[in-house]
């Protein structure tokens, strides 16, 4: 391998079509939580949010190799169960997490207020909702899509 022929991923439709569902995803979201008063650098690149960047990029990936080689496929197959395994995770796994650090940094306000303890709480926006993750997916099958026509 040369090292010219890494530049080829550049021309990866499928490729290119997940990351740019993930870049979009991000610049919604990051645009829809400075809507919301918040701010910093720190929300560009933050978890959790409307839509779920990382559904958008597994669906994106996952719709590419669909349109690709065909929905049939042994490898159509990898992708969905890894996008789907990815949802399930934002929606349950991590959404679960960032509820029990809510308890947690709830239950510690009065060992900060005490000083026994440090005031940095634990992150709470780690997962998604369900429709934050059907947005991503549904973004990402657009993105999809969309560079399917332009192959």
């Amino acid at each position: 391998m040369d090292f010219m022929s890494i530049f080829d991923a550049f021309r990866n439709t499928m490729l290119l079509a997940a990351l740019t569902a993930w870049a979009t995803a991000e610049g919604v979201k990051t645009l829809i939580r400075f809507s919301q008063g918040k701010r910093g650098f720190s929300e560009l690149w933050g978890s959790g949010g409307m839509p779920s960047a990382h559904s958008a990029t597994v669906c994106a990936l996952a719709m590419s190799v669909g349109l690709r080689y065909g929905f049939d496929g042994g490898i159509f197959a990898v992708a969905a169960v890894v996008a789907l395994v990815v949802m399930y995770d934002a929606s349950g796994v991590r959404r679960e997490a960032g509820k029990h650090a809510v308890a947690i940094n709830q239950m510690r306000e009065t060992q900060v207020s005490k000083g026994e303890i440090s005031p940095k709480k634990h992150k709470e926006s780690i997962g998604h909702t369900k429709p934050q993750v059907i947005a991503g997916a549904v973004w990402g099958s657009i993105v999809a899509l969309l560079f399917s026509l332009i192959r």
